[in-house]
């Protein structure tokens, strides 16, 4: 049983902990950010949140099955959480630190993502082959899209209720329809590993599974705009905060491609330590630099590049054991970076200050749990 606990009182009970001369004495050169980090913990079938201002877990919020895909409602002040195997997601108060609603699926799932307007989530199952529509005031299933596919990735467009979908080991993406429920079917020549929207919507980009190639394909016709042949195969995608530049790493190369979405043209391919993987951009404040942090997990390492000296390699900062996540706080200043295999956090400081070197340092290591596979950030 649960007792609910003011934000008040977990901070302060958190800072004690933590202990208050250490905390003052961080405060002077840098405040801590005033929020809480959520974070999934695979083999620890928990959510374990992290007071930014203390650097310290002040909960752990059990649930029943591993969680490994997080969302963050910042209207709501709630967190949902998916569980994969049980099909069911997991309403979480941000101001109770507790779990309040839940809803199953009816099926495995596979991944979530937050409508636009912020009133649903779409879930892939993988069995029964749907993508489900659940309406987070009444927290139910309110549709089910029947897919012809097990699906492998899902995006959502920003100004029209469209959804595009791949599927594994299909030469095909499926442009769903989602005022009708109609579905299109658009052959990709091969099987399309992730899909994304261009923040305009007039385009998608998808990464092939067995290519190093990027396809970019127009909304409105589904026919093939640029085929982008790149230095490795993608796996993982990052964008800037604008949306104006695209990141991919994957199998292949030690590098990082850098696209211009807006253009349909690869900018370069840096190096970016060795076998990259999970990125995360910050975004411009005043005259600071641009960041790109690129876990490399076989080193234990983030390399960090800066994007406004066309990514020139800043450092290497040593982390926990197995780098696979990475996210930033909204301030722009904590880089939070999990390590599955050590199960922890590290936390990397980006100063802002025009007279500070302005390089990211590695700042503490914090206990999250067993297998921290990703996580969300929401202020107080």
């Amino acid at each position: 049983m649960s007792f609910p606990l003011s934000r008040r009182a977990f901070l302060g009970a958190s800072a004690a902990a933590a202990g208050t001369a250490t905390i003052a004495c961080w405060r002077k050169e840098k405040p801590g950010f005033a929020g809480f980090a959520f974070v999934a913990n695979e083999e620890g079938s928990a959510i374990a949140c992290v007071d930014l201002t203390a650097f310290a877990v002040v909960r752990h919020i059990p649930l029943k099955a591993a969680p490994t895909n997080l969302v963050s409602h910042e209207i709501r002040k709630t967190i949902y959480a998916l569980t994969p195997s049980d099909g069911t997601i997991h309403e979480l108060s941000t101001a109770r630190l507790e779990r309040e609603r839940w809803t199953q699926l009816g099926g495995k799932a596979l991944q979530m993502r937050l409508s636009p307007k912020g009133n649903a989530l779409y879930v892939l199952l993988e069995e029964p082959k749907q993508l489900v529509e659940v309406l987070l005031d009444r927290m139910e299933v309110s549709r089910r899209f029947a897919l012809p596919a097990i699906p492998a990735d899902l995006d959502l467009a920003r100004l029209e209720p469209r959804a595009i979908i791949s599927w594994t080991g299909e030469a095909t993406a499926g442009m769903l329809d989602l005022d009708r429920g109609k579905l299109h079917r658009i052959p990709t020549g091969s099987p399309i590993r992730i899909v994304r929207f261009r923040k305009d919507g007039r385009h998608w980009v998808g990464g092939h599974e067995q290519e190093s190639l990027l396809s970019v394909f127009d909304t409105g016709t589904s026919k093939v705009v640029a085929r982008l042949p790149l230095a490795l195969k993608p796996r993982n995608i990052c964008l800037k905060a604008d949306e104006g530049q695209m990141f991919l790493t994957g199998e292949g190369s030690d590098a990082v491609a850098v696209i211009y979405p807006y253009l349909t043209e690869v900018a370069e391919t840096v190096l970016a330590g060795h076998s990259p993987a999970a990125m995360a951009a910050s975004y411009l404040v005043d005259d600071s630099p641009e960041f790109l942090f690129v876990a490399n997990p076989e080193s234990s390492q983030v390399t960090i590049l800066n994007v406004n000296e066309s990514y020139k390699l800043v450092s290497s900062v040593q982390v926990g054991a197995e780098p696979s996540f990475i996210t930033l706080t909204p301030d722009n200043q904590c880089v939070l970076v999990l390590n599955r295999r050590s199960g922890d956090m590290a936390v990397l400081m980006v100063s802002n200050s025009k007279r500070a070197k302005q390089i990211p340092t590695l700042f503490t290591m914090i206990p999250v749990g067993s297998k921290p596979v990703s996580a969300v950030v929401q202020a107080v």
